[in-house]
């Protein structure tokens, strides 16, 4: 949810400007590489309505856009940074590595950084002979490409969120950028890859700002014009308490997923926001919200409306708390802006995947409107009314106990005479019918209404039982209410 968040910013952002949102694959940590993941990106992207303009899946003049199939090209410039003094080659091993750390923890530093000070100590052409450097590359012994970081120098770049950002170099290490296996690391394949790809505005989550001086310097290094930055505020959990997890929607029952996923590596199912039944507009509606606002009280936008509203000056630098329920009200508010049709339609889809029967479009798009007032979703509109779509499969037990009496049945099939010479058979005409009976009969409304209301549904509430009875049809509701009595 917040990479599509992430995401959507960047389209609104492009969009309003006139520019090109990018779709880039920065998959340089196979390690991390999930069998599906791409094609689940673009799809999740697509439901959304920000598809990219270019980039993997689409093309366009900077392919390839998945970074390890660009993977020969970056050698250069880390060649390039070598050749100027602003990196250099490391020969510790994992081993090496390890040992130092251990080292400095049991010295009270938990916190050990390859950097300008401790780099000094270490096996890198910095500290070993020329001529002892040449011969292990010769060799092929394992290296990386470490980022000379200057010492003690205060690197400062302006955020389009959060203003000026300093560093000071202390605080920082001499990141990895090209490692053994000849894969460019994030820091230097983003840096190059905006570059070339004319990235005007890198738009991110607030996780990278700390890698943000190192981006800056490399900038610097090879002598370009760095893009401005923006780095988005955190989600939150409900209660503001940290960040949102997966492990937070599964304990308290919201998606954190755009679509259902399944982990090729565990199996574990995770629930989408479209299979949960949530409109793609009002989803990006909402994560639009969360870190930013128009400034004004206006909460529903179409994606049109986004673009022209959005204001990346306007995105909160603290985090964001979501809010489930008010996800629900965004997508109650947009289900109930749909043409009659189009929702018909996605309860149609509904009820075909229960195995329940499609009524008439005519039918169908009553039934829409008579439940549509109780309907977060569309898979509401069955729930909240199976007994549109199929007679009772039973009545409630305790209502029965309740209302039903020794005279309901015959007061019922009187009713039925009256309803059955009605035409057309219309909820005014059926409700008149109805009232004239309780006068001379001398029944009251909370002897019969709820009576004929557990012929029509089996249960006690819900909209208009005139209404649904007009919707059901004469003989529908007849037969009804002839089963009821039949069976008590």
């Amino acid at each position: 949810m917040g990479g599509v968040r992430t995401a959507l910013y960047n389209y609104l952002f492009a969009k309003q400007h006139g520019g090109k949102f990018l779709l880039r694959i920065e998959d340089t940590d196979q390690n991390r590489f999930v069998p599906g993941a791409e094609e689940y990106i673009l799809e999740a992207l697509a439901w959304c309505g920000i598809s990219p303009d270019e980039g993997q899946g689409v093309g366009g003049p900077h392919a390839p856009y998945r970074q390890s199939e660009r993977k020969p090209m970056y050698r250069q410039y880390a060649d390039q940074l070598i050749a100027d003094g602003n990196a250099y080659y490391a020969f510790d091993t994992p081993e090496d590595l390890e040992l130092v750390r251990e080292r400095a923890k049991a010295a009270g530093n938990p916190n050990w950084q390859y950097n300008s000070i401790t780099r000094t100590a270490m096996k890198n052409s910095l500290t070993l002979p020329a001529e002892d450097v040449e011969r292990r590359l010769a060799a092929g012994e394992p290296y990386v490409i470490r980022v000379k970081l200057p010492r003690n120098e205060e690197v400062k770049f302006q955020d389009r969120i959060r203003g000026w950002v300093s560093v000071n170099t202390l605080n920082l290490d001499d990141k990895v950028l090209l490692k053994g296996d000849g894969m460019p690391t994030y820091h230097l394949a983003n840096v190059v890859d905006d570059r070339l790809m004319d990235i005007s505005h890198v738009i991110r989550g607030e996780e990278w700002l700390p890698s943000a001086p190192l981006h800056i310097l490399l900038y610097r290094f090879f002598d370009w014009e760095a893009p401005e930055f923006a780095h988005l505020p955190l989600l939150l959990r409900p209660d503001g308490n940290g960040k949102l997890s997966k492990r937070d929607g599964d304990r308290l029952g919201f998606p954190v997923f755009p679509l259902y996923w399944v982990s090729p590596e565990t199996g574990e199912v995770s629930s989408g926001y479209r299979e949960r039944g949530f409109l793609p507009e009002a989803f990006t509606n909402m994560l639009a919200f969360l870190g930013w606002n128009p400034g004004d009280n206006r909460e529903l936008f179409s994606l049109a409306e986004l673009v022209e509203a959005f204001n990346l000056d306007k995105v909160h630098k603290a985090g964001a708390r979501f809010d489930f329920e008010k996800a629900k009200w965004f997508n109650q508010q947009f289900l109930r802006a749909l043409p009659a049709a189009e929702l018909a339609q996605k309860v149609a889809a509904d009820l075909t995947r229960r195995g329940v029967a499609v009524p008439a479009p005519q039918v169908l798009e009553g039934a829409c409107s008579l439940l549509l007032d109780r309907a977060v979703f569309p898979q509401d509109v069955y729930e909240n009314g199976p007994y549109l779509f199929h007679a009772p499969h039973g009545y409630d037990p305790e209502m029965m106990g309740k209302k039903w009496t020794d005279t309901s049945a015959e007061h019922l099939r009187a009713l039925a005479q009256r309803f059955a010479a009605v035409e057309p058979f219309a909820a005014d005409a059926l409700e008149s019918n109805f009232k004239s009976y309780l006068a001379e009969s001398g029944q009251g409304f909370g002897q019969l209404g709820p009576v004929l209301r557990l012929a029509i549904t089996g249960v006690t509430v819900g909209p208009s039982v005139f209404e649904t009875m007009g919707l059901l049809g004469k003989e529908e509701s007849l037969e009804r209410i002839e089963s009821i009595c039949r069976a008590h």
